[in-house]
């Protein structure tokens, strides 16, 4: 199992699909702040709650200097229809061959019901403009989570 990130930590790289056709890479936000969040499954209830909390904040992220991008192992085809349904405005990036997020630890063993199966574990990081993470929180819990998150990239965006 890789050591988990932690507050200082260069964040890794990555470049994937997105809605829309796009690409998006962490180089893309070099000199600004991005909440890097990780959600196992889109249309499913605790990730559709925490996608539409974010969304109903985009704008005080965007006022904290915060771009938004939420990662799961859905194809991009998914993500559009999702994206659609529930008129999120932030970028959605497939990771299909779990590459991102093995490299963010986030790619876990899960147990459900007695069964054991490969997961994403609800995660979220706030990146710097540096590229350095500037804080984790692990094991989401929905609930109050986005504000949680906004206090944090409000605090980073301060001189």
């Amino acid at each position: 199992m890789p050591t988990p990130l932690m507050r200082g930590d260069p964040a890794p790289d990555f470049t994937m699909s997105t809605d829309n056709g796009g690409r998006v890479g962490l180089g893309d936000f070099r000199g600004s702040n991005l909440v890097l969040y990780f959600y196992p499954k889109d249309n499913t209830p605790g990730c559709t709650s925490q996608a539409r909390d974010f969304a109903a904040r985009a704008d005080e992220f965007r006022q904290a200097g915060a771009h938004l991008v939420g990662v799961s192992p859905d194809p991009a085809a998914r993500h559009d229809k999702f994206k659609a349904k529930y008129g999120l405005p932030f970028v959605l990036a497939s990771d299909e061959d779990h590459v991102t997020s093995c490299a963010y630890g986030v790619w876990v063993e899960k147990r459900m019901y007695g069964r054991r199966f490969m997961g994403i574990e609800r995660t979220t990081f706030l990146i710097d403009g540096e590229g350095r993470i500037a804080r984790v929180w692990p094991k989401v819990k929905v609930a109050g989570h986005v504000e949680e998150v906004l206090d944090a990239a409000r605090d980073l965006a301060r001189p």
